[in-house]
């Protein structure tokens, strides 16, 4: 993967950027998604040293990054995490969902091994988006479960699609993953959209009383691989 230069970083138009860059015509374009890389940055954190990877894409209006470990050049069978941001959880430090610690532990779990990629997917809430994500809280502490809730509003269960996190994974090289999700749609979606998942890594953290309700519902109502073993903690 080529990076920009310091030159092209501070020259950059980022409105160009979104537009497909090797197809200017796109009317008469064959690709669904582009991506273009805007910045690569070294990325010293408390889970361990990454380089932070910026993209700009021609489908939505919403900055996706990823966060990389080690050399992946070779691109294959790669320990990767797709995590749909979840303000609430991931920096707030939620406990209604397990978004935070799955987060925190797939950056763990990638520097122990010593590369792979989290894909960082701005899709709050199932791709509802973060106002409609708490209106959806509103309605499960009125009894409604996740799934009933974004539907009650208006959305489908789940509005994720994967075509923007897929087609990053192979701008940066990325040929076939060992995809770190429950989620046996994620599994699906991402070889729909050109990436071999060669194993599925179970992604299960103990859950706690305030989760619980929740996790039932991944496993019952959206099908996720999910024992439910959980430590009782309130």
């Amino acid at each position: 993967m080529r990076y920009p230069s310091i030159e092209e970083i501070i020259a950059q138009d980022r409105a160009a950027l979104r537009a497909c860059p090797d197809f200017p015509d796109c009317a008469g374009c064959l690709k669904e998604v582009c991506v273009t890389v805007a910045s690569v940055a070294d990325f010293p954190s408390e889970y361990g040293r990454f380089r932070i990877v910026a993209f700009l894409n021609n489908k939505d209006e919403k900055d996706h990054i990823a966060v990389v470990k080690g050399d992946i050049d070779d691109g294959e069978d790669l320990l990767v995490r797709v995590h749909s941001a979840c303000l609430t959880g991931d920096a707030l430090g939620s406990m209604r969902c397990d978004c935070g610690p799955q987060l925190r532990h797939a950056l763990a779990r990638i520097e122990a091994e010593g590369r792979g990629v989290v894909v960082y997917h701005q899709e709050e809430g199932r791709g509802i988006g973060l106002v409609n994500k708490l209106r959806a809280y509103a309605l499960q502490d009125r009894g409604y479960d996740t799934y009933d809730a974004n539907i009650a509003l208006g959305f489908k269960a789940d509005e994720r699609d994967y075509l923007v996190p897929a087609a990053m994974l192979k701008k940066l090289g990325v040929k076939s993953v060992r995809l770190m999700t429950n989620n046996p749609e994620k599994v699906e979606a991402m070889e729909k959209a050109g990436l071999r998942v060669s194993e599925r890594v179970q992604h299960e953290l103990p859950g706690h009383d305030h989760d619980r309700a929740y996790l039932a519902t991944k496993r019952e109502r959206f099908g996720h691989f999910l024992e439910l073993v959980g430590g009782g903690r309130g």
